[in-house]
């Protein structure tokens, strides 16, 4: 930050999981990048490919991409997200679900009356949440990780955020701690579905400002806080625009 030739990808993963976290949630990744993580973090990988690989080889649109990562990003590496867990949590179970199906977006463009031009873009990059679920010395955690789409009608995201809680709410066995964490694209204020994340009906941890995200239900945890930008600093670089979030579950 500001884009230029290299990615930083390794270095970004390598600061993030520097103090050895039980989890990490990350998103936007090239495809490529998936299996590099586990040598790169040291820790479990499991990742979920959102969007494929514009030429087909995650490989090949690497190479392409390290021409220049500022001008290319992920238009010929793909995208997707992963979840990364330390040695403390045995996973016991996968899954993953498309936010934004073609089906789901044909009712809520009805419900929402979204115009054409909004349809389009919500149609144009395919978005997942994946959650894993883990044994932590007998005690169960369901992590839920997902990047909601870049619409213009933050009302697409809003609705794709329901999904996700849906499906993670569904994938968590009874008793679980889980944790929904990630890009949701929404902001507190203008969105409906944080606001019904916090109610007693969902149970979930008040939301804190901006668009990434740690929402905590079944154990106590502190609020949320984002890293300074000095402690995401590499020899003076800014790694990355969005600053990680990170709580410690009780």
């Amino acid at each position: 930050m500001p884009p230029e030739r290299h990615a930083f990808l390794e270095e970004m993963v390598g600061l993030a999981s520097e103090d050895r976290p039980d989890a990490l949630c990350l998103q936007e990744l090239p495809v490529w990048s998936l299996a590099r993580l586990e040598e790169w973090s040291g820790m479990w990988a499991f990742g979920a490919v959102a969007s494929r690989p514009l030429l087909g080889s995650a490989r090949l649109g690497g190479a392409i991409t390290e021409l220049h990562h500022g001008l290319l990003r992920s238009a010929l590496t793909g995208q997707a997200n992963a979840i990364l867990l330390g040695e403390r949590l045995r996973p016991v179970g996968t899954g993953s679900i498309v936010l934004n199906p073609r089906s789901f977006r044909r009712v809520q463009a009805r419900r929402l009356g979204l115009d054409r031009r909004i349809r389009i873009a919500w149609a144009k990059e395919r978005r997942v949440c994946q959650a894993v679920r883990a044994d932590v010395g007998g005690r169960f955690l369901t992590l839920a990780n997902l990047h909601g789409s870049s619409v213009p009608d933050r009302r697409c995201q809003d609705a794709e955020l329901l999904r996700a809680a849906t499906f993670a709410d569904a994938f968590a066995e009874p008793g679980d701690v889980l944790v929904l964490a990630g890009d949701f694209n929404v902001v507190t204020g203008e969105s409906e579905t944080l606001a019904r994340l916090a109610s007693a009906q969902w149970g979930f941890a008040e939301p804190i400002e901006g668009l990434d995200q740690v929402l905590v239900r079944g154990a106590e945890a502190p609020r949320p806080e984002r890293w300074p930008e000095e402690r995401r600093r590499l020899d003076g670089r800014l790694l990355s625009d969005h600053a990680p979030v990170e709580t410690r579950i009780q």
